[in-house]
């Protein structure tokens, strides 16, 4: 766990480094920023949706997961939980910033993807954190940048990743024959058409709510499997 650990401190002191040099930023600046995040979000999606092989497996993920992800109603129980957040951590002056979507958005940046999910695979059967490192390096960079624009909520989503990563690491046994390099590739597929709709939120040409997609991503696996069945 070591790895999962280290890539987690590395989430909070990065976003923190980013809220606290947030607060010298002029709004307007914070706005232009908050586009150029949006743009490098829609690149990375872009990119992790031409790993996939099986667009009908994105399809039928992507249905099903909003069905369900609506049905619970994913993206108002987030929000929820961002203005309760919101009500005691920030400034009146980041009224601009949503908790919600620092929160969504760092969590599917910093676990969505092929090294993700193989480094915490390697941690967990063979102790070789090596991947995660990397990882941690990469992820402190990115909730810097993340954090300006976004605030706090970037700070929160590594709490998702200390659940999600440490999660793989513990049931690594478990998830090997499951997660194939294939499988890999269609959850980062799936994955990644979500960054995609997060960039367009930022950017602000569409308000997609994101978070009932995210079931999609559990989907996606399920979907292969039946299809080894076949």
């Amino acid at each position: 766990m070591i790895g999962v650990i280290v890539n987690t401190i590395a989430v909070i002191i990065g976003s923190t480094i980013g809220i606290l040099f947030n607060r010298g930023i002029s709004k307007r600046i914070i706005d232009e920023v908050m586009v150029g995040i949006g743009l490098c979000t829609v690149y990375i999606g872009i990119s992790g949706t031409l790993k996939g092989e099986n667009t009908l497996i994105l399809i039928i993920s992507i249905v099903i997961g909003i069905i369900i992800g609506t049905w619970l109603n994913i993206e108002k129980r987030i929000n929820n939980l961002g203005k309760f957040i919101e009500k005691r951590f920030k400034n009146k002056g980041e009224s601009h910033v949503s908790v919600a979507e620092g929160f969504v958005t760092g969590s599917l940046l910093f676990c969505v993807g092929a090294m993700t999910i193989v480094g915490s695979l390697n941690a967990g059967l063979t102790g070789d954190n090596t991947m995660l490192f990397t990882k941690s390096v990469l992820d402190f960079i990115s909730s810097t940048i993340l954090s300006i624009s976004l605030g706090i909520g970037v700070l929160f989503s590594a709490s998702f990743v200390l659940i999600f990563q440490g999660g793989i690491v513990l049931l690594a046994g478990f998830l090997q024959p499951i997660l194939t390099d294939s499988v890999i590739s269609e959850i980062t597929c799936t994955g990644s058409l979500i960054i995609i709709a997060l960039g367009l939120n930022i950017i602000g040409v569409t308000k997609i709510k994101v978070a009932n997609y995210l079931p999609s991503i559990i989907i996606t696996p399920i979907l292969c499997w039946i299809l080894t069945l076949f």
